[in-house]
């Protein structure tokens, strides 16, 4: 009888930690860095979002050795292109079909190309005057070789945004402006979304005395900030919508948005960089997206997010750069939050 109610309490301990972890909804992926000398094979890791049910998976750069180990797996793959490589690519149309015949076109019948990404954070940059034409390029490629469904946009990182608070104030900063109506005028055109990096960590971390922990990581169940009649109860929110206004203030209030990059180290800033805020901010984070409630400017818009990042990268800047990781590289968690 003893040994009985020890195996039933054994079942009850996990079955309540299975469900204490977490499963992905088709709007949620997370990014393969590569900067590190540890990390596992491609085919593991491809592996590894399949048994986790990650159905996107964001490269920062071309790697022929992943794209093989990608071919059959069914992932929806946001395919990078170097921010050093879009100069080039917006100068010659011969530059973007060389990317692309090399890049893509060996694997486009059996990898799912759903987005390719020129530069990542390129905006603002030195190197976003090239997007638009780079963008131009590479579509004109990819549709000649039949990957008419493919998106091609972008990337914007949050310090080209003047204010993000209340978010109705947010405006893109005088120097990238006119490089955003050329961007955006392109998205508009084609109906391709802009992604963004969005990360309420550095806001939160860069004003801690102003902003709430329980703000930045979805935990406040409280109206927290009323900006023109719309309530914010996270920092996300906030964050997105100032995007959004400051789309809005280009007229390019259409454009919608893919978040490329979110999530929260767990060491190189304690108290405020731990397994626990991480695992609190991507677990709520997971739930947000699987909502679909959108965001209070965009109620009901569904959006794709992906998580930074899949594994904590030994190559990177020692501190926070190198544990931002769902995984240590031997592909254990780094705390418990997929179901795998």
């Amino acid at each position: 009888m003893a040994s009985l109610r020890r195996i039933r309490t054994i079942l009850l301990i996990f079955t309540l930690i299975l469900a204490m972890q977490m499963s992905f909804s088709t709007g949620i992926g997370v990014n393969f860095g590569r900067n590190g000398d540890n990390l596992p094979s491609p085919q593991n890791v491809v592996s590894l979002y399949k048994k986790c049910g990650i159905k996107l998976l964001r490269l920062f750069e071309p790697n022929p050795d992943i794209l093989e180990a990608l071919k059959g797996s069914n992932l929806q793959v946001s395919l990078g292109v170097k921010n050093g490589d879009v100069q080039s690519l917006a100068s010659s149309k011969e530059a973007a079909n060389q990317w692309v015949n090399t890049n893509v076109a060996p694997y486009k019948g059996d990898v799912n190309f759903k987005w390719i990404v020129l530069g990542n954070e390129i905006i603002p940059g030195a190197e976003g005057i090239y997007a638009t034409q780079a963008m131009k390029n590479i579509k004109d490629a990819i549709n000649s070789i039949g990957l008419t469904k493919t998106i091609v946009t972008t990337s914007f990182y949050m310090p080209g945004i003047a204010t993000s608070y209340p978010p109705s104030a947010g405006a893109f900063t005088k120097d990238v402006v006119n490089v955003m109506k050329d961007v955006t005028a392109y998205l508009l055109q084609t109906g391709a979304p802009l992604m963004a990096n969005v990360y309420p960590y550095y806001a939160y971390t860069s004003n801690p005395k102003d902003i709430k922990l329980e703000y930045a990581t979805f935990q406040t169940t409280n109206t927290v900030v009323v900006d023109g009649g719309l309530s914010y109860s996270n920092l996300f929110d906030a964050m997105v919508d100032s995007v959004y206004a400051a789309l809005g203030k280009i007229n390019a209030g259409n454009v919608s948005l893919v978040i490329g990059e979110t999530g929260w180290p767990t060491a190189g800033n304690e108290p405020y960089s731990s397994k626990e805020n991480a695992k609190t901010y991507n677990k709520n984070l997971i739930q947000y997206v699987q909502s679909g409630k959108g965001t209070p400017k965009k109620p009901n818009q569904t959006i794709d997010v992906f998580i930074f990042a899949m594994f904590n990268e030994n190559q990177k800047t020692t501190g926070i750069e190198q544990n931002w990781g769902l995984f240590y590289p031997n592909m254990n968690h780094v705390y418990p939050l997929l179901n795998c």
